[in-house]
């Protein structure tokens, strides 16, 4: 067996972010009719779902690696 990834929830956030963002993409013409309006709706969905992946990710990899530095100290390979 594989070692379950750290990753993974972060994955699982970025398939619900992206299946989110195309629902979005699909009735965005039904919410408003501007143009700009629905850029701006959009734009910002997607850089909000952008900030929040990297806020996951730095937070994961930050807890992967510093557990990684626990078992090493504790192992005496420091």
């Amino acid at each position: 067996m594989v070692a379950a990834s750290p990753m993974n929830a972060v994955k699982l956030e970025l398939a619900v972010i992206c299946c989110a963002g195309v629902l979005l993409w699909l009735v965005q013409g039904r919410v408003t009719d501007n143009q700009m309006v629905q850029l701006l709706l959009l734009g910002g969905y997607g850089c909000a779902g952008m900030l929040w992946i990297v806020f996951r990710a730095r937070r994961v990899l930050t807890r992967a690696q510093s557990s990684q530095y626990d078992e090493r100290r504790n192992y005496g390979q420091e």
